[in-house]
């Protein structure tokens, strides 16, 4: 395929398209990526589609974790499932990723998007020809897959089947946690500092005949605030518990975050989640947890927790979440007195219960009821919008008096 051989005006037509595509199916791709990528083409002028999807791999993507996404939305472009002429001049709809993401398939699986088994001169990263069947085999599900998407953006976690699971575990790991900043204790030199650089300042005058014309001031740097998840992963709680954990590991991964599940005792998976291959990952989480699917002992976990970790300093000035139905099967008390002291410790507790979606929810008994006073925020979680309300409550944990947008607050 050679560059010279293609109008300006349909050259133009793709690259923007295909950046837009990708974009649009979850790739950060900046304009000066796609303006990049086209000068990358008219330089290298590739003759075979096994180079044009080398240049725009290169070019275009920033991770590993991009390539399932760009695979698909390449072969829809280049393998002839999109005309850009017929849509030329219209806005272009997302070319969305596959409903099974790479995570939840085998690691010896020999197929991806757009690729043929039966290609010799393929990498497991290349796409191969395909034949006409094929493509059209997978096309409705492509074009189903952003309606999907809007469909469960709503849809409570509980009442989702596996493939729906799948798509979900794809856009969770997506969701951007952001943590708060907090002040930390070193300084640097700022225009906009309220303290003056003394030492600074005064090899600065020498320029002046010693006097101080210029000062230089100083301000406190932010740092981000330490986030740790606790996870319920009860029988009461299993359907979230998946889901969750996979939120758990991209807070792991990004955030260097701590993650704890409990049932009837407590378990650290930091490490475990830590694991850069998902599958292994969350392999080995459920086996550190032998007591997944279990019963519930609020009030004796978060004491484990706080007498193990919390006192060391892992709990001190930073933002818990609490991902629990708030069943308990031991004294409510246990919870009030384990709350109490975690709300001295932490710097913003975020309960996310997803029984609080139903209209009849009151947390007025229990578990719940007892750990109510000591809860900042407090959200249900039980769809992929609502996790969109975790995410906004994380970051907006500056303190411990500003309410949180679409979440309902509890007064200390």
């Amino acid at each position: 395929m050679g560059g010279r051989g293609v109008a300006d005006n349909l050259f133009s037509d793709i690259v923007a398209g295909f950046g837009q595509l990708l974009h649009s199916a979850g790739v950060p791709l900046a304009p000066e990526q796609s303006v990049r990528f086209a000068r990358a083409i008219s330089a290298a002028q590739p003759e075979t589609v096994d180079e044009l999807y080398w240049i725009a791999r290169v070019t275009l993507l920033t991770g590993h974790n991009q390539t399932e996404i760009f695979d698909a939305v390449f072969n829809q472009v280049f393998m002839g499932l999109i005309d850009f002429a017929d849509s030329r001049g219209q806005s272009m709809h997302a070319a969305p990723p596959e409903s099974t993401p790479a995570g939840e398939r085998s690691p010896n699986a020999d197929e991806r998007s757009g690729e043929s088994s039966t290609s010799n001169n393929v990498t497991s990263a290349t796409p191969g020809e395909s034949n006409t069947d094929d493509q059209n085999s997978e096309d409705p599900q492509v074009l189903a897959a952003v309606s999907d998407t809007e469909r469960l953006a709503e849809k409570d976690f509980a009442s989702c089947t596996e493939d729906e699971l799948a798509l979900i575990r794809r856009l969770v790991e997506q969701l951007p946690v952001v943590p708060p900043p907090r002040v930390g204790r070193r300084m640097k030199r700022h225009s906009s500092g309220r303290k003056i650089d003394i030492r600074a300042t005064l090899r600065r005058a020498h320029r002046y005949g010693g006097d101080p014309v210029d000062m230089v001031m100083r301000k406190r740097i932010q740092r981000p605030r330490r986030v740790v998840l606790i996870a319920d992963v009860s029988g009461s709680m299993e359907p979230y518990a998946r889901v969750y954990l996979h939120l758990m590991r991209g807070a792991v991964q990004a955030l260097g975050a701590e993650a704890f599940v409990f049932a009837t005792r407590l378990t650290r998976l930091t490490r475990a989640l830590g694991v850069t291959h998902p599958d292994v990952a969350y392999r080995k989480a459920v086996a550190a947890a032998p007591d997944w699917s279990g019963g519930t002992r609020i009030g004796q976990t978060l004491t484990q927790f706080l007498n193990e970790y919390g006192r060391r300093g892992l709990a001190r000035g930073a933002v818990i979440v609490i991902v629990s139905d708030g069943w308990e099967v031991d004294s409510p008390g246990l919870v009030g007195e384990a709350m109490e002291r975690l709300s001295r410790l932490a710097h913003h507790i975020v309960w996310v219960n997803p029984r609080k979606a139903a209209e009849s929810f009151q947390p007025l008994v229990g578990g719940m009821a007892a750990a109510m006073p000591y809860i900042d925020t407090f959200i249900s979680g039980h769809s992929l919008r609502a996790l969109e309300e975790v995410m906004a409550a994380i970051g907006n944990a500056t303190n411990r008096i500003t309410p949180v947008a679409t979440t309902t607050k509890v007064s200390v």
